[in-house]
């Protein structure tokens, strides 16, 4: 990545296989993971404390919903991009027009809204330059 730090990236994903493609998809970018959580109170305890400089969040974890750790990234102002398998029009009113992945997404996808999303940040993400 050069000159900058790697990008560090909270994953909340309840589904293992999902969680782990998108580690997978993390790591491909050059960046950081932090979690993955898995559990609502262990993405809160992460949005709290850990450094993070944007986060993919799943909206129903483990039966509940993850807006509470959107709320938490959005008053720290750390980016944060939705993803869901269900359809992002149900996103509560604070939160239309935030970025959303729609599943399954593909690793350029989520390179372009990670690019979108981190543009003012202190890292970029090495495989940034592989999408022009």
């Amino acid at each position: 990545m050069g000159e900058g730090r790697k990008c560090r990236v909270l994953i909340v994903e309840d589904e293992a296989m999902i969680s782990m493609l998108i580690e997978d998809m993390v790591l491909d970018l050059g960046c950081e993971i932090v979690g993955p959580a898995a559990r609502l109170d262990h993405a809160l305890t992460l949005a709290l404390q850990a450094p993070i400089d944007i986060g993919v969040l799943d909206i129903n974890v483990d039966g509940s919903v993850v807006f509470p750790v959107a709320d938490v990234l959005r008053f720290r102002g750390i980016p944060f991009i939705f993803s869901t398998g269900y359809d992002a029009r149900s996103l509560p009113e604070r939160f239309c027009g935030s970025p959303t992945l729609t599943k399954p997404f593909s690793y350029k996808h989520l390179a372009e809204m990670f690019r979108g999303s981190l543009a003012d940040a202190a890292c970029t993400p090495d495989a940034f330059q592989l999408l022009d």
